[in-house]
């Protein structure tokens, strides 16, 4: 059988995992009116699925090693078509923020399968990092993409449509799971599974990523906010404890002697603090500074979908050049340059092809840095720990974007404040610079990632 029909499945995966992230947004004000949200609650829809995401991504990467990736990848695709189909037919908040945490636990069983299939089934080298560019693409276009065609079904077919749209594709990629990837072994006795782990660590980083999600807006010093900051690192805690005493541990300790992964794990939190917060503040501009409506919005959108997708393929042939090491250096470095040439360009009359050397800019570095990361965490790993060393990068790219939008919204906050509400033009300027700043303290991180487990 043909490597690109796997390889159409597993893009068509990661498509649907970003298109969820970023469809919802645009439906949010249809979605509070429609069921009755408050104001404070409607944030929720959202919020739920980045939570249970964060948190079941570690459980989820354990769980294809020991079940099976083929296994888990259908699962996972099916829990996506069921949620969603509930989804669409909610009719109370309560009932909707409930699917959506079941779609974020979706979300962290397939983003690991997927992953850990495109390292077992690609061998390392040039067929592994095309894989990766062209998994990086899709993941890339449905990030951007999601808010286009969030609009046009809102607009078309009411908030719903945000969800149903997902059941026929998650059931074609279920399908295409199972009849395409390589089976997977027996399940022949017992499979042992840390359960004391993956409770105290699943525990651990979904209230660290509550914690993050909730505090700036109900504020730290609520009661909910102290009770995550507390149970949050003491579960963490009895976790690592836990793992360096276990025999069958969810997290075996030398992953982390594994310089490729660790490195890995550090830049895809700083990726994700830094370029993954980015379309938040640009959503930000165009709708409260210069007034697009969501539909215009998503088509600003369709530039920077267009140039991260390019920027996976450069990073896929850059690597072949330069090494990964060095391509990973000048993406972060491109990106850096590419935030301030954006910063520069943020006004409020001027045309939005000013933004465009800095959209391009940080597109390519973006997109090459992407593919580059997880190039680097798949190195080297045994494929028996592929699933589990997905779950990790996964992991600190989920926390890392959390920590990073929460620091980010602060600042631009402090910056300056809308009349209104929110964030005005200085403040969204101020966090792009941030980003820009962030971006460039990457480039260490890349120049420490070993030359033996990286290529040339």
């Amino acid at each position: 059988m043909s490597a690109r029909l796997p390889l159409l499945a597993l893009a068509l995966a990661q498509l649907v995992i970003a298109l969820d992230y970023n469809i919802v947004y645009v439906a949010l004000p249809d979605i509070g009116a429609g069921l009755g949200f408050s104001e404070h609650d409607l944030q929720w829809v959202v919020s739920a699925y980045v939570v249970t995401t964060g948190g079941f991504l570690l459980l989820g990467g354990r769980a294809a090693d020991l079940l099976g990736r083929r296994r888990m990848f259908v699962t996972a695709a099916l829990i996506y078509a069921g949620s969603s189909l509930v989804g669409g037919l909610s009719a109370t908040p309560e009932a909707l923020v409930a699917v959506r945490a079941v779609q974020g636990i979706g979300g962290s069983l397939l983003f690991p399968a997927t992953l850990s299939l495109i390292n077992t089934i690609y061998a390392e080298g040039p067929d592994r990092n095309r894989a990766l560019a062209v998994w990086g693409a899709a993941g890339a276009g449905g990030l951007c993409f999601g808010s286009l065609l969030g609009g046009v079904l809102v607009e078309a077919f009411g908030w719903p449509s945000v969800f149903f749209v997902n059941v026929p594709v998650a059931g074609a990629i279920a399908w295409a799971g199972w009849v395409l990837f390589p089976a997977d072994a027996p399940l022949i006795g017992a499979r042992r599974f840390d359960l004391t782990g993956a409770l105290t660590g699943t525990g651990g980083i979904i209230l660290l990523v509550f914690l993050l999600v909730h505090a700036p807006e109900v504020g730290w010093s609520s009661p909910s906010a102290v009770t995550s900051a507390v149970l949050s690192p003491a579960l963490l805690t009895v976790f690592a404890v836990v793992e360096t005493r276990s025999r069958n541990p969810l997290v075996p300790t030398r992953l982390f002697r594994h310089r490729g992964l660790v490195a890995a794990m550090a830049v895809t939190a700083v990726y994700s603090a830094t370029f993954s917060s980015l379309p938040y503040f640009l959503t930000l501009y165009f709708q409260t500074v210069r007034g697009y409506s969501a539909f215009a919005t998503g088509l600003a959108f369709l530039v920077p979908a267009v140039v991260v997708a390019a920027g996976t393929q450069a990073g896929e042939r850059a690597v072949a050049a330069v090494g990964v090491r060095r391509m990973l250096v000048g993406g972060m470095a491109l990106g850096a340059m590419g935030a301030v040439a954006l910063g520069l360009a943020l006004t409020r009359h001027d045309p939005y092809a000013m933004l465009l050397p800095g959209i391009v800019l940080l597109g390519l570095g973006q997109g090459a840095a992407w593919t580059g990361m997880w190039i680097i965490a798949a190195a080297g790993v045994a494929p028996d720990d592929q699933g589990v060393a997905s779950g990790l990068a996964s992991t600190s790219l989920q926390v890392g974007g959390a920590v990073g939008l929460a620091v980010l919204v602060a600042l631009a906050g402090a910056a300056g404040q809308h009349p209104a509400g929110g964030a005005s033009l200085v403040g969204i300027r101020a966090a792009v610079f941030a980003i820009a700043a962030g971006i460039a303290c990457a480039v260490p991180l890349a120049l420490a990632v070993r030359r033996t487990t990286t290529g040339p």
